[in-house]
């Protein structure tokens, strides 16, 4: 019986991963020759979300209601690669993912994510990451909404790490309102070290947002921290230092 299993939870993540690639293969042509930024946003979207339709994930979405009506930033916890296309696909498609500049070595990738409104940070030299460090900041000052895992990477081992201070300083100086969002699920279906995902339920509950009236936002490190500790209390795991990449 447990062959059988397996044999059957093999062959449903070869389909998601051709599930994956059909899709991300529609929204390359599409965003190459679609014109306008909104339009090449939402179909990234509905890309990103049709890879769980078609695949019968069920996600589970609570707290809309929290999302402001105008711009604001969303920061949330990083447990999967699954997490990207996740909220690609279930927060509104105008929100800019921002993601880190080694996606930039992809090219394909890269192109598709760069059409689809997503901006990048180098990580690891001090140049790369202060220019890229005041883009973002000037998006934020002209009022577009942003997507952070704050975590800046994910490993097997459950929790979440402290989170850094880029998204934070983006929203302090844009005068936007930070909301946290709890991603739950995605560890169990694609953890780090596996190559093909497992079918189970997603949760994301987008929690009460931290306006910019908020006493948090005269310090950008205790908005971080606010951030995730609230996070880590919605999705049940904590953890006080960051673990080594994986």
């Amino acid at each position: 019986m447990k062959h059988v299993t397996r044999l059957l939870q093999a062959t449903w993540g070869l389909c998601a991963w051709a599930v994956f690639l059909l899709c991300g293969f529609v929204a390359l042509i599409l965003v190459t020759i679609v014109p306008g930024g909104g339009n090449r946003e939402r179909i990234v979207t509905a890309a990103s979300r049709a890879v769980f339709v078609l695949t019968g994930i069920r996600v589970r979405v609570t707290g809309r209601e929290h999302l402001p009506d105008g711009h604001s930033v969303v920061v949330a916890n990083h447990a999967s690669y699954v997490d990207g296309p996740l909220l690609n696909g279930y927060l509104p498609s105008r929100f800019s993912f921002v993601i880190k500049g080694e996606m930039r070595s992809i090219p394909i990738i890269h192109f598709l994510l760069r059409r689809g409104g997503s901006q990048f940070v180098e990580r690891f030299t001090a140049a790369g990451s202060a220019r890229d460090a005041r883009k973002i900041v000037k998006a934020a000052r002209d009022g577009q909404s942003l997507a952070f895992f704050p975590e800046g990477t994910f490993t097997a081992e459950p929790g979440v790490a402290r989170f850094r201070p880029g998204a934070f300083v983006a929203a302090t100086r844009g005068g936007m309102a930070v909301v946290p969002v709890a991603i739950r699920g995605t560890r169990q279906m694609l953890p780090a070290g596996r190559i093909l995902p497992r079918p189970c339920r997603i949760e994301i509950e987008i929690l009460p947002p931290i306006g910019a009236d908020d006493p948090l936002f005269t310090d950008h490190r205790a908005l971080a921290e606010a951030a995730r500790e609230r996070v880590a209390a919605a999705v049940g795991e904590d953890r006080s230092e960051p673990a080594a990449e994986g």
